[in-house]
């Protein structure tokens, strides 16, 4: 049995594990020269700097095991208790963090504490979070509304909306409680907040991501005998009689099975007709990151990292030890839902920054800054607004053999690392399932 990958993401590399381990003979394709998919790192001036800064909970169990077997689990340090230093834009700071209550309990401290909303403000959103703990994800209703109208027709303010909501949506879901759909918002806080009160332990890699997946990945892959074609772009999926053709340029690659692990965008020129129209992946849609480096030439965030509401700056991660920088700080500000900054200048992002820091955080303002460079990812996740959850196609296709991972597929969770691997795994399971059935039955007659 000979499985094609199309796609060397975190989707691709865990569809490309499991079918291995089934036995079967696995060859990767991946256009980029590099593993890792949408998860990578760049060098610059010497330093590694990550093209997003990807974090994890203690909840992503599935994404946690696969660094295990990739063997760089160690190097996602997972806080034993989840605790945060949140600032107002003058620099005004509460730490938000769990007690260890059980859920939905272990939130109380941290919310009747949390001075960047009146007590009023507080009192309605334990209000508000009861009230989400009875909305069921899965209900189609919940795919009907936008978070946002859901959060004001239970009383939060747009302060409140800004200064707490938004500080879980934003990074969770890439986009505003406005512009979210309650199905995924009720999702993310019941899975990550409500339900298991360690849940939310928030776990940041502790070296370059192309060290944590791309290059640990392909190490792993070449010990389970996995061939990986990189700087080779599929072009087409061709059904044959009895199995499927690649096209990659005048090379045609016969194989037996196909799992597709490429972003949705690119999905429907690679498929058969019909399979995922490409209506849907611009349905769908893109919601955009950017992240801002600056190179310090002294320490000015004394935390690892830190979330700032109603500022440009959003979160912000000390990435100096995991880049390598051996003196100074290097500060990382992510921006998630980027839709103005992903088309500005450099410079203007760069002094929007430098200048919020200096206004949360006195030691910027003391500070010279080395170095500064923004990496853009436009189409980092699909938008999960309301009704996207019926454009997210599942892993099983019309076409028996192949499947579709990915992140963007009807995985149940949002466009997190932990989606794309459990969508690995499903399409794995997916396109081996007539092969099992086959050995099942071969099975059978030779017991009888």
């Amino acid at each position: 049995m000979r499985v094609a990958v199309i796609g060397g993401g975190l989707a691709g590399v865990t569809a490309a594990l499991d079918c291995a381990d089934a036995g079967a003979s696995v060859v990767l394709c991946e256009a980029l020269p590099r593993l890792g998919g949408a998860t990578f790192s760049i060098k610059r001036n010497g330093h590694w700097l990550d093209n997003g800064q990807h974090v994890a909970l203690r909840c992503c169990t599935q994404y946690r095991r696969l660094l295990g077997r990739l063997g760089t689990d160690t190097f996602l340090d997972l806080q034993p208790r989840l605790s945060i230093e949140v600032l107002d834009p003058d620099g005004r700071s509460v730490r938000f963090g769990r007690s260890e209550l059980p859920a939905p309990f272990h939130l109380l401290r941290a919310l009747a504490a949390f001075g960047h909303l009146t007590p009023r403000e507080r009192l309605l959103a334990a209000r508000a979070i009861q009230a989400l703990r009875g909305v069921d994800p899965g209900d189609a209703s919940a795919e009907t509304t936008t978070f946002g109208r859901w959060l004001r027709a239970h009383g939060q303010s747009p302060r409140a909306i800004e200064r707490l909501w938004d500080l879980i949506v934003l990074p969770t879901l890439n986009l505003r409680a406005d512009d979210a759909s309650l199905a995924a918002a009720a999702f993310v806080f019941r899975t990550g907040f409500l339900e298991a009160s360690d849940a939310c332990d928030l776990g940041v890699p502790s070296v370059p991501l192309q060290r944590l997946h791309g290059d640990a990945a392909a190490a792993e892959l070449a010990r389970s005998g996995v061939e990986v074609r990189l700087r080779t772009k599929v072009e087409r999926i061709v059904g044959v009689d009895g199995g499927f053709a690649l096209v990659v340029g005048d090379e045609r690659v016969a194989v037996d099975r196909v799992v597709s692990a490429v972003p949705h965008h690119a999905t429907a020129g690679l498929l058969p007709e019909g399979i995922y129209p490409d209506a849907a992946a611009r349905l769908l849609g893109a919601s955009p990151i950017v992240n801002v480096h600056l190179h310090y030439d002294r320490r000015v965030l004394e935390t690892p990292l830190a979330a700032v509401v109603s500022s440009p700056l959003q979160w912000l991660f000390d990435r100096t030890a995991a880049a390598g920088v051996d003196s100074g700080q290097l500060v990382t500000a992510s921006l998630s839902a980027a839709e103005a900054e992903i088309k500005q200048p450099k410079g203007q992002i760069v002094a929007r920054s430098t200048a919020a820091l200096a206004r949360a955080f006195p030691r910027a303002r003391r500070a010279t800054l080395l170095d500064a460079t923004v990496t853009r990812s436009p189409r980092a996740t699909f938008r999960a607004t309301p009704g996207a959850a019926r454009l997210r196609p599942p892993a099983r296709t019309d076409v028996p053999g192949l499947a579709i991972a990915g992140a963007w597929t009807d995985t149940g969770w949002p466009a997190t690392m932990e989606g794309a691997v459990r969508s690995g795994h499903a399409a794995a399971r997916e396109a081996l399932a007539g092969r099992v059935a086959t050995l099942q039955v071969a099975e059978t007659v030779v017991a009888a």
